[in-house]
């Protein structure tokens, strides 16, 4: 796939952009800036952005504002969020807009290669992908009480696993449950998240989307 990096660290992105080539990917502009991304992308229109969230002009969070307006400018366009921390804020309102096509993982995850590049495959296919932690995060950024009360525990572990772009299939396997009790507790997650008459996709994002607390 087509991809543009960024990544201010001059280190890990040349170091990224030797693991993305070495797996058969075609990294066309590595940039080290917010505003050199959003440009990079409208010129060469890639499949997927890798993005940190912090860096140059401010050094705060213009990774995350690019990948926002790379959302809206260029809606085609997958984004992979790679970063040390977990901005709240701007990542809830990336999910919010359009979960479809976006993951935000930790640098951690580099270490672990096969997760990284899993996650990558993910978000280029049009899924969601999360890292556990960032997950965590995001819920303990809401404190209201909601629907998701209701859900047993189980209900929760697999909303939980939802929320990180795995398939049905995929969570049985993680839960070592069958794949039809697994789509017994998505059917009661939406039946208690009021989500029974939305129709296909939407409901996993809308349900996935409450558990975030956005």
């Amino acid at each position: 796939m087509r991809i543009v990096l960024a990544e201010d660290s001059t280190l890990l992105r040349d170091g990224l952009t030797r693991l993305l080539a070495d797996e058969g990917h075609e990294v066309v502009a590595a940039v080290g800036d917010a505003d050199q991304l959003v440009a990079a992308v409208a010129r060469h229109r890639p499949e997927v952005v890798v993005t940190d969230v912090r860096m140059p002009p401010t050094n705060s969070d213009d990774g995350l504002r690019a990948a926002l307006e790379i959302r809206r400018e260029f809606p085609a366009v997958a984004v992979l969020v790679l970063s040390q921390y977990v901005e709240r804020r701007y990542a809830a309102q990336l999910l919010a807009d359009r979960s479809e096509g976006v993951g935000y993982v930790l640098k951690d995850r580099v270490a672990q290669v096969e997760d990284f590049l899993d996650a990558l495959d993910r978000v280029a296919a049009g899924a969601t992908a999360l890292d556990p932690e960032v997950v965590r995060q995001l819920m303990s950024g809401t404190s209201r009480t909601d629907p998701l009360s209701r859900l047993t525990p189980r209900e929760r572990d697999v909303l939980h696993h939802m929320a990180q772009g795995h398939t049905n299939a995929a969570i049985a396997q993680r839960l070592h449950v069958s794949q039809s009790a697994v789509e017994k507790h998505v059917n009661a997650i939406f039946d208690k998240l009021d989500l029974s008459d939305a129709t296909g996709y939407s409901r996993r994002v809308l349900a996935i989307l409450r558990y975030l607390g956005s």
